[in-house]
């Protein structure tokens, strides 16, 4: 269920997209435009922090209430690195 909440938004940014794509190549004013790219992005964090809600709430905690440290571990190190990766953005 949760998945096709997700995918429902990113069509809706695709097409957000193609409007954005279309405002490129009508000239339109460039601070519109970045506005509008703002607002996608806006919407992609949405989209990302909803499946890291879920990741969070199935694959980590399975594995933090599993036996397997090696697996608690690398769940852990998957997170940080998620994170980590957000700051370089």
């Amino acid at each position: 269920m949760k998945n096709e909440t997700s995918l429902r938004r990113l069509k809706i940014i695709e097409g957000h997209v193609r409007g954005i794509q279309r405002m490129i190549e009508e000239d339109a004013y460039c601070i519109d435009i970045i506005r509008q790219i703002q607002a996608v992005q806006g919407a992609l964090n949405r989209v990302s922090s909803e499946i890291l809600g879920n990741h969070l709430n199935s694959c980590l905690i399975t594995a933090v209430r599993g036996d397997d440290v090696a697996e608690r571990e690398r769940m852990l190190q998957e997170i940080i690195g998620v994170f980590e990766a957000s700051k370089k953005v």
